[in-house]
């Protein structure tokens, strides 16, 4: 199997889809002839023209309504949202449009819609080009929310998430883009949303971390498995609708659990799964629930303060040796 890059493993899944349905359509500020702010379209709008690859102005609502409209008419749009802080401009449209006309047209309407949003700190971007809003997004019903940390769960996720006939929310982890590379089936493929993934078996301790987030868990893993500390890693994929049965198991498995999260700590996706491990394995752990967490601050221009409210591998560390 060959290797590729994240960004080109959503690259040739979009590709692919495109050249499979007709409907399918990408459009977002500078996809088109500049190839997007992270080069990631680059040379798709030579190869599927200006009706499929839209350039747009710069108006997230009026992208995203665009592609809620196309949606309810039968096309499968893509939006680009060029830095996840900016749907905070379309959160009308997401919010109050795309999450609930299902709903309110009694089942009879539906939004196949895909977001894309690059997210994440780490770049030196600062506070309004680096946060992790998904627990916000995640607070609203009508919407499903993917998080992919490698590149052969991007293109699969991505896959699945274009044919589903509701609003789904893909979180790209910025850092995620030049640096991580894996293997990738050339042909197209699916995986499903709603299904986690154990990326390394332990028996110690259970670790769930999100996006980035995974790649650091397992750095800890490896590193303490030296001292035959066995840690098993979970990747949820798909925050909502969440795979909450394989976590289960695996903390009832371990019986202590360390979550971990790039978002800051106050009303974060992990408050939300500490709260339903202590509903359905509370009687399994063997210690306290523990969260690994950005600092609640706006993020920093600084790299040094930047680096100190990231999560990084001793925190996480850090956690997992406060419950031996």
């Amino acid at each position: 199997m060959r290797e590729l890059f994240y960004l080109d493993a959503i690259k040739e899944a979009i590709t692919q889809q495109m050249e499979a349905d007709s409907r399918v359509f990408l459009v977002g500020e500078d996809v088109g002839v500049y190839g997007g702010a992270f080069g990631l379209t680059v040379g798709m709008i030579e190869k599927f023209g200006p009706n499929r690859i839209i350039d747009t102005p710069i108006s997230e609502q009026a992208i995203t309504g665009m592609g809620i409209g196309a949606a309810i008419m039968g096309m499968r749009p893509i939006i680009e949202i060029m830095f996840s802080d900016f749907l905070m401009l379309a959160l009308e449209q997401v919010a109050n449009q795309a999450a609930k006309i299902h709903y309110m047209f009694g089942g009879k309407v539906a939004v196949p819609l895909l977001i894309r949003a690059p997210s994440g700190g780490g770049t030196g971007a600062a506070a309004q080009h680096s946060q992790s809003i998904e627990a916000i997004m995640h607070h609203i019903p009508g919407l499903k929310i993917i998080m992919p940390s490698t590149p052969y769960d991007a293109k699969g996720l991505l896959a699945s998430a274009i044919k589903d006939p509701n609003p789904v929310i893909m979180f790209e982890h910025k850092l995620l883009y030049k640096k991580v590379k894996g293997d990738v089936p050339e042909e197209r493929y699916e995986i499903p949303l709603g299904k986690a993934d154990i990326k390394r078996s332990g028996t110690d301790i259970t670790v769930v971390a999100t996006s980035l987030m995974v790649h650091k868990a397992l750095a800890v893993a490896e590193k303490m498995s030296k001292e035959n500390i066995s840690l098993e890693v979970i990747d949820p994929r798909t925050i909502k609708p969440l795979d909450l049965d394989t976590i289960i198991s695996s903390v009832k498995k371990t019986g202590k659990v360390v979550l971990v999260e790039e978002a800051c700590y106050t009303g974060g996706f992990t408050a939300f799964l500490a709260s339903e491990i202590a509903n359905y394995a509370f009687d399994y752990l063997d210690g306290p629930i523990l969260r690994v967490t950005g600092r609640d601050a706006p993020m920093p221009y600084s790299i040094v303060l930047e680096n100190y409210i990231i999560p990084n591998e001793e925190r996480i560390e850090e956690a997992v040796r406060k419950l031996f």
